[in-house]
């Protein structure tokens, strides 16, 4: 199954691109682990920032930024089979794990939770 890694990539970071590139390490840290288990990682920041580049690019935080971003995640949570939602604060992976539950889709919070395929 395709799963989705959420957790912060903005939040904490005062929009310092070196914080954000530092999150997105932690982000990728998981993606191997999920990948040996005989699944798909996925990270809406993989998807989102070429979306964004296409779109003309923008800054942290402005409308087009917004405009894409988060919406990137949400659109795919549809095709998700699961999410794992790594520590730290973020609204963001917070609203992965809401809709992912309203969805009725599994959400691990450790990646040893993370079954086989």
């Amino acid at each position: 199954m395709m799963i989705l890694i959420a957790g912060p990539y903005r939040s904490g970071t005062g929009d310092d691109p070196a914080k954000m590139a530092a999150n997105l390490a932690r982000l990728e840290a998981a993606a191997w682990p999920i990948f040996q288990k005989g699944h798909v990682p996925m990270i809406g920041e993989w998807a989102a920032l070429p979306v964004l580049r296409g779109a003309g690019g923008g800054a942290v935080g402005d409308a087009l930024y917004d405009a894409v971003m988060h919406p990137v995640a949400h659109r795919l949570l549809e095709v998700c089979g699961g999410v794992l939602r790594l520590p730290g604060a973020s609204v963001g992976a917070d609203e992965d794990v809401r809709r992912a539950k309203a969805r009725g889709i599994p959400v691990w919070h450790d990646l040893a939770e993370v079954p086989m395929a």
